[in-house]
């Protein structure tokens, strides 16, 4: 079992010990594997929504624009050919979808892999509770700054509302529930502060 220390908001020891299973977060660091997962999930993410149109599908050159002999231009059958201005694209991009297969397995040791490697390396932050009682930004920035964290993702059980809001105005902090929470988050903050709640369902869902 890994055994950390439980803190309060702001940052003081609450005297309180969580266990977490080896499996969850001792697992061993796959950089390759880590690697594999942050860029599927990047790759789920792309739109893939760009759209061009070939000769066929442009609008209009239904005509031929001018007979085919005594012009003294080369012959033509359509003003919407790839040569003319405003014609149809040659090797048009069209609707893509980016989304690689990973395995649930994959997955999973790819997420204990990384909170595994944020907890060896002290960057995972185990609290007591994030909440606070009003929405006020000054009262997180102040918990924030007495726990030294400053590039810092929230990871809690069920945020509430005001903590929700009361970091939308400060930089490079985001919070998220257990739902939302993804590989590139979790390595895209220099830090992450998580509940001792979510700590424990999130060992749920890991082992």
């Amino acid at each position: 079992m890994v055994q950390v220390s439980v803190l309060k908001s702001d940052g003081a020891d609450s005297g309180k010990k969580l266990d977490l299973a080896d499996a969850a977060f001792d697992a061993s660091y796959n950089e390759a594997l880590i690697h594999q997962v942050v860029t599927a999930y990047q790759a789920g993410a792309r739109s893939g929504t760009r759209a061009q149109k070939n000769r066929a599908a442009v609008a209009g050159g239904g005509a031929k624009p001018f007979r085919q002999k005594g012009t003294g231009r080369a012959r033509a059958g359509t003003i919407r050919s790839p040569i003319w201005r405003g014609g149809g694209k040659i090797f048009p991009a069209c609707n893509a979808n980016f989304a690689q297969k990973v395995n649930k397995k994959m997955y999973k040791a790819g997420m204990r892999s990384i909170v595994s490697e944020l907890m060896r390396t002290d960057r995972m932050t185990v609290v007591d509770s994030m909440d606070v009682a009003e929405v006020k930004t000054k009262a997180v920035a102040d918990q924030l700054k007495a726990m030294g964290k400053a590039d810092v993702l929230i990871v809690s059980d069920t945020p509430s509302e005001a903590l929700i809001l009361s970091t939308r105005n400060i930089r490079n902090v985001d919070v998220t529930d257990l739902t939302g929470l993804n590989p590139y988050s979790l390595l895209k903050h220099a830090n992450v502060i998580i509940t001792a709640d979510a700590a424990s369902k999130l060992e749920e869902v890991l082992v």
